[in-house]
């Protein structure tokens, strides 16, 4: 049985899979190539080259509610988008409260991870590290995303921003700011959504609730039409350049609150694909030029790898990994490796990680077991042709899976799937929060292993801890006064005379006709 675990990574990832592992009584050790935890979430002023950094004005897409772990529920004072510092607060608030530092081994990259000799038997892996102080960063006139820090040294510059996912329309807007002209290009468009939804709530805690994804399951192209019509009432997609050929629900949208703001006062304008670059001049598809461009930004995505495993071990179906629910290679006689977090839906990494971490330590400990590795290979290619048919996947976008049921799914497997029709029985009001209240982490620790007490109160008082943050000022309420008695005489008084002039008007003046 499985004692000793590496874990590669402290990001958020990592540190959920830190705490499943103790959780189940393993041996966790992480080994983390910086000198702090955070991963993408922790700012560097010097880009770390080939990985996913974070620029200054970030601000996450998910709500906070949304993106929580499961059994620690975000400070009811942070805003509820938080800001990637607040992020970053809330992983040491996690990593502080389960002890979870201990575990960590800092400064210390892992270079290859091998099978051991005898690993049929027991399944062991052999984790070859080296300390070093990081990586050095790029300067250039050209150059990705991940290098992007702030608008510093953008202005009055002419900047060509190549990608339309949300790097790419941020640092649009960032750069925009100071910048001369701004240009965005994009091959495909996409569908724009803000972070502030019906009556100023989170977007993401409407319309994502476990009936939601029934009524969408049962009237797809009428949900995905009214959806894209609504979209367009806020701005016509087509007149700003924007709108894809994909449907809204094939590929993650564009969360921006301020690029249509900045396409009508013309302070980015939307082009079409990149054809070649001739010196400072970029050529669009459509024979469009720009001319005397100053700076490009790459925002075209990453390639992915994983260059310490061995190389069977990272075939593709498709443009996937050959992962077993996108996290165990079926290939290992002992399953003894675990893919945690490289998953892409509509809603946040967290959630869909910490499961994914959960149901992985209780395979490694044998409290769960895989199918045969026959079923796992028709498993991924059924899930690759079912991926394909409803969702935008390319080489830059090589996996999505449906939020909920890809929840509920390793939720099954672990043994805590909410239960609505026995919570009904049991707990009606939880029930109706849970089937129609927006699908937040907490349900995934009602019952089962891994259930904690708090969980249900979790969920009683999310919704007060996504107004805390708006109590900023008291907004005075207009007084409804009672009338006072003569008031009231008053006013029947008045509407009994008015009545009665308008009753007699036309009478009496049948009446003076028939005199006459």
């Amino acid at each position: 049985m499985v004692q000793k675990v590496a874990v590669i990574g402290a990001g958020l990832s990592g540190l959920t899979s830190i705490k499943a592992c103790v959780d189940e009584g393993l041996e966790p050790t992480c080994f983390e190539s910086s000198h702090d935890i955070g991963g993408l979430w922790r700012f560097k002023e010097k880009p770390e080259p080939g990985r996913g950094n974070i620029y200054q004005s970030v601000v996450i897409n998910s709500s906070k509610e949304m993106m929580s772990f499961s059994d620690f529920p975000p400070p009811a004072e942070f805003p509820n988008n938080m800001h990637h510092s607040e992020v970053l607060q809330y992983l040491r608030l996690y990593v502080q409260a389960f002890n979870l530092l201990k575990h960590i081994r800092f400064q210390t990259t892992v270079l290859s991870v091998r099978q051991t000799q005898d690993f049929a038997v027991t399944g062991q892996w052999e984790v070859e590290t080296e300390s070093g102080e990081g990586f050095e960063s790029f300067e250039g006139r050209h150059f990705h995303s991940w290098e992007y820090r702030s608008a510093d040294g953008m202005e009055g510059k002419t900047v060509v921003v190549i990608g339309i996912g949300n790097s790419g329309g941020d640092i649009a807007v960032d750069i925009s700011r100071v910048a001369e002209k701004v240009f965005l290009s994009t091959r495909s468009g996409g569908w724009v959504v803000s972070r502030v939804g019906q009556g100023g709530l989170p977007a993401d805690l409407v319309g994502t609730s476990r009936m939601d994804v029934m009524v969408r399951k049962l009237f797809p192209s009428w949900i995905n039409r009214m959806l894209e019509k609504k979209l367009n009432e806020s701005f016509d997609h087509t007149l700003y350049g924007l709108k894809p050929k994909h449907g809204f629900f094939a590929q993650i949208p564009v969360v921006n609150d301020d690029l249509p703001a900045r396409i009508i006062s013309g302070r980015v304008q939307v082009k079409p694909n990149v054809k070649e670059f001739r010196g400072s001049s970029v050529v669009f598809v459509d024979g469009s030029i720009i001319n005397k461009v100053d700076v490009v930004v790459f925002a075209t995505g990453y390639n992915y790898g994983f260059p310490f495993l061995p190389p069977a071990l990272q075939a593709k179906c498709g443009y996937r990994l050959r992962l077993y629910k996108h996290v165990f290679p079926p290939e290992l006689t002992q399953p003894t490796l675990a893919v945690v977090g490289f998953i892409h839906a509509l809603g946040a990494i967290n959630p869909l990680a910490e499961l994914q971490a959960r149901w992985a330590t209780r395979v490694f400990k044998g409290l769960s077991t895989l199918p045969s590795e026959e079923t796992m290979l028709k498993e991924i290619e059924k899930d690759t042709t079912t991926m394909h048919q409803r969702f935008a996947c390319s080489e830059r976008n090589p996996l999505q899976v449906e939020y909920i049921p890809y929840l509920d799914s390793l939720a099954k497997k672990v043994g805590v799937r909410p239960n609505i029709l026995r919570l009904m029985m049991k707990d009606p009001r939880l029930a109706l929060q849970v089937a129609l209240g927006p699908c937040t982490p907490y349900q995934y620790r009602l019952t089962g292993p891994g259930q904690w007490a708090g969980a249900r109160q979790a969920i009683l008082t999310q919704w007060e801890r996504v107004v805390q943050p708006f109590r900023t000022r008291d907004v005075p309420q207009p007084e409804n006064k009672p009338y006072s008695g003569l008031s009231i005489i008053v006013l029947f008084s008045g509407v009994t005379l008015l009545c009665c002039f308008c009753y007699n008007k036309n009478p009496l003046s049948k009446l003076h006709g028939y005199v006459h």
